[in-house]
C-alpha cells in the first residue's frame, strides 16, 4: 500500500519505521523539508519527500502533526481522490495547541479535524504513548497485544486502519464511528493506558465525557511537575501508570 506520512514527531517517527518495515510503500515529509530527516527513519525503505510528493498518488494519508497546522495543510487534502484514506493521529491540549473554540465548546476532537480538513478522517495512534508505541508492537496472535482504538464513519477507510495499526505491531480494535471518538480522547480510561483487545472494549464503554478535561489537565500537571527534578524525573512507564490511576 502507497502511504504518506506527514509529520516526524515521536509517533511519526514509529509510523515511518514500522509500516516500512511491514512492506509498505512510505514517503514521510515534516515542515522542515526533507533533507532534515534522518537516514535512520529511512533504513527500512522509506523516502524522504516534500509534503505535496508524500500526498500524491497515496492509497492512505497519515497526519500526525499538531492540531494547529492542520489548516495549512487542508488544501492539499482537500485535493486528494475520494478514496484516499485520511488518518489523524493528534490529540488536543489546550496548553500547547491555544484554546480552540470549537472543541472546549464540546465538538468531538475527530469531528473538529474532519471539519477543518473538509473531508472524513479516521482517528487512530492517538490513544498510545509515543513509548509504549516505539517499544511495545508484538506479532499478531501475541498474549497481552496491547490494543489501539480506530474510529470512522466509513467501515472501509476504518478497517484499512485497523489493518495498519496491526502492521505496527498493535491489535486494531473497532471504536466505531467519528461521534463516539470522543471516547479515545485524552483522560478517558482507553486513552494511553495499553490495554489488550479484551480490557479495551469494557474501556471504551466505561468514559464519562464530562469528566474527560479535567483528567486530561490533572495528567499534565502531574507529569510537569515531576519533570525536570532529577530525584523524581519519570521513567518511561510512569506515563501509563499516572493515566491509568487518573483515568481508570
Amino acid at each position: 500500500m502507497k502511504i504518506g506520512i506527514i509529520g516526524t514527531g515521536h509517533i511519526g517517527k514509529t509510523l515511518v519505521t514500522t509500516l516500512s518495515a511491514a512492506g509498505h510503500d512510505v514517503k514521510v515529509a515534516n515542515s522542515r523539508g526533507p533533507e532534515t530527516i534522518g537516514a535512520e527513519l529511512l533504513a527500512n525503505g522509506a523516502e524522504a519527500t516534500t509534503t505535496e510528493e508524500a500526498m500524491a498518488q497515496a492509497d492512505v494519508v497519515i497526519l500526525s502533526i499538531p492540531l494547529l497546522r492542520l489548516r495549512d495543510i487542508a488544501p492539499l487534502v482537500q485535493k486528494l481522490p475520494a478514496e484516499t484514506v485520511v488518518i489523524d493521529t493528534s490529540n488536543y491540549y489546550p496548553m500547547r495547541d491555544g484554546a480552540i473554540e470549537g472543541i472546549e465548546a464540546g465538538q468531538v476532537e475527530s469531528l473538529w479535524v474532519a471539519d477543518v480538513l473538509g473531508r472524513p478522517v479516521v482517528k487512530a495512534w492517538n490513544a498510545i504513548g509515543s513509548d509504549s508505541f516505539a517499544r511495545k508492537g508484538t506479532p499478531a496472535g501475541s498474549a497481552g497485544r496491547i490494543a489501539i482504538p480506530v474510529a470512522a464513519d466509513d467501515n472501509r477507510a476504518r478497517a484499512i486502519g485497523m489493518d495498519l495499526v496491526n502492521d505496527t505491531g498493535f491489535d486494531g480494535f473497532d471504536a466505531g464511528g467519528l461521534a463516539e471518538s470522543w471516547r479515545q480522547q485524552p483522560g478517558a480510561p482507553g486513552y494511553c493506558t495499553d490495554l489488550t483487545r479484551e480490557e479495551l472494549g469494557p474501556a471504551l464503554s466505561a468514559a464519562e465525557r464530562a469528566r474527560l478535561p479535567k483528567r486530561r489537565d490533572l495528567a499534565v500537571a502531574v507529569m510537569q511537575e515531576r519533570l525536570g527534578d532529577a530525584k523524581t524525573n519519570p521513567d518511561a512507564e510512569f506515563a501509563v501508570r499516572l493515566t491509568r490511576a487518573i483515568n481508570m
